[in-house]
């Protein structure tokens, strides 16, 4: 089986693949004070709890947009799974193109992205994830990254606006009944939400313009599902894209 790691500034989300088959999947707060051993025995408790052994692991492949966190995570794997991971990095094969002014800036989360998008729905097409960060990319029709867009998180704004400011209340990120809010939080919580969906529809728009063509939209992250029911321009929900992606990168790479 295949273990795939994508470490976010958020979360460390994990996948074990059989094949193309999703074993399991779990999630684990990104720490960078954590040690290698307190990883390695999460990751021995997650693997108890479902029933499979380390032993089964053939190989493990990592993004991560968080470096800090890189040689830990590495130490984890020799230590607790007696290999070394594959990282997405410069060098590796991936099957793409990336048109991008250096391509060694791109993060490997992305890039992973743009593989599944690739193998699993074909170009053209924009892929969103709804992360830390909103991120954007562009496929061509010949399987081409031909760049995108990045734009704070949700979750990043609304700690933004209440951090930054005196009076406004904490809130929770969820979805008003209407954009004319009739207090404080609701106020919040329309310009955020409704605000990050119009921001979302219009750079869709713009681009399926600058690629002169209509095409699949694909949206992962936890974030997505908040967006999802109000942009109809996303046609697909995808929730372990990344994962996916770095499942056939290690598959191009063994």
């Amino acid at each position: 089986m295949i273990l795939t790691l994508d470490i976010g500034n958020t979360n460390i989300k994990t996948a074990l693949f059989d094949g193309a088959e999703m074993k399991h999947y779990w999630r684990i707060s990104t720490s960078p004070s954590r040690s290698s051993d307190e990883y390695g025995m999460i990751m021995l408790n997650l693997f108890r709890h479902g029933g499979v052994s380390e032993k089964d692991v053939e190989g493990i492949m990592v993004s991560s947009v968080v470096p800090t966190v890189n040689f830990t995570i590495e130490h984890m794997c020799q230590t607790y799974f007696s290999m070394l991971p594959m990282f997405v990095a410069p060098g590796i094969k991936t099957g793409i193109h990336i048109k991008y002014d250096n391509p060694k800036e791109l993060g490997s989360d992305r890039i992973a992205n743009a593989v599944a998008c690739w193998e699993l729905y074909g170009g053209p097409c924009i892929f969103i994830d709804f992360g830390t960060a909103t991120s954007f990319g562009v496929l061509s029709a010949k399987g081409e990254f031909l760049g995108g867009a990045i734009v704070p998180g949700l979750k990043v704004t609304s700690d933004a606006i209440v951090e930054r400011t005196a009076k406004l209340p904490r809130f929770e990120l969820i979805k008003p009944q209407s954009a004319i809010g009739k207090n404080t939080v609701s106020n919040l919580q329309s310009g955020i939400l409704y605000g990050h969906i119009g921001m979302v529809k219009y750079l869709i728009k713009r681009m399926k313009e600058e690629i002169g063509s209509d095409c699949r939209v694909i949206a992962t992250g936890g974030m997505a599902l908040l967006v999802k029911d109000d942009a109809p321009e996303i046609n697909v929900l995808d929730g372990l894209l990344t994962l996916k992606g770095l499942r056939l990168i290690y598959e191009k790479n063994r």
